[in-house]
């Protein structure tokens, strides 16, 4: 995934000095994607060359560079191209850069950051028309959080019209879970307590597989709390005393902040 931070703060040059001394995001947002086609455009001609000098190059291969070729000539990214199954395979190991999804972060003013400006408005009109999504980040906000004691931020948050569920960061995370088909369980210890990110979908033993491969292999079962039953009642016992805790086998499909305990031999 490619998340591209743009904002009402200008691109700057190496110097840290504003390009030409204006303010506008959409025009920078356009100038990077404009540099990111043509590292793209390069990568894909160099390719395209040698291609049609191998006969033994996979007719798909020819085809894609060939299809993500002319979508790059008329000023579009590598994910406009109509590629099937094969072809997008047969690429998807050069990792090019606009055959990724974008979400674009604005980074705005404290007072901005609950309703935006006028620029957050120009480029969420460009995000859209491309299916990108678009967050609201203030980078300022979010450096003033981390020395607040923790009891303090929500108040700090409410001020500006936020909650602390929907800062920023906290949007940036989910949106790029989102994107990205990913989701997160928990494994919960005496000691430890840890998130483990899976793609949505995993069956029990994949989600095992994460943590260690003697874990897939030998999975037994999952010994699985929602998240929420386990804050309510306040700790494992009480969870299994009230029938919240349930017994999961091969075939269980792990949802979003399970809490898991798994049973394996090997």
């Amino acid at each position: 995934m490619f998340t591209h931070f743009d904002a009402s703060y200008p691109i700057h040059n190496r110097d840290n000095k504003q390009v030409d001394g204006t303010v506008d995001p959409v025009r920078d947002a356009e100038l990077i994607n404009l540099e990111l086609a043509l590292a793209d455009l390069a990568q894909v001609e160099k390719r395209l060359e040698r291609v049609r000098k191998d006969r033994k190059t996979e007719p798909s291969e020819r085809s894609a560079l060939e299809k993500v070729q002319a979508v790059l000539l008329a000023d579009q990214p590598a994910r406009n191209a109509d590629l099937d199954k094969d072809e997008a395979s047969a690429i998807k190991s050069f990792g090019l850069l606009t055959n990724k999804p974008i979400i674009y972060a604005a980074n705005v003013k404290d007072s901005d950051l609950a309703t935006g400006n006028e620029m957050v408005d120009q480029l969420r009109v460009m995000a859209e028309a491309e299916g990108a999504k678009l967050v609201l980040v203030s980078a300022q906000v979010e450096s003033e959080l981390v020395d607040l004691p923790p009891e303090d931020r929500a108040e700090f948050l409410e001020s500006l019209g936020v909650s602390l569920e929907s800062t920023g960061l906290r949007q940036l995370v989910r949106e790029a879970y989102s994107l990205l088909n990913l989701s997160t369980y928990y494994t919960s210890g005496p000691t430890e307590t840890r998130a483990w990110t899976i793609q949505k979908g995993w069956k029990a033993p994949q989600a095992a597989g994460v943590i260690h491969n003697d874990f897939e292999r030998g999975f037994i079962r999952a010994e699985t709390i929602s998240y929420e039953d386990l804050v309510a009642t306040g700790s494992e016992q009480e969870a299994k005393a009230k029938g919240l805790l349930r017994s999961e086998g091969k075939d269980y499909e792990v949802q979003e902040a399970d809490v898991i305990h798994f049973r394996f031999n090997v």
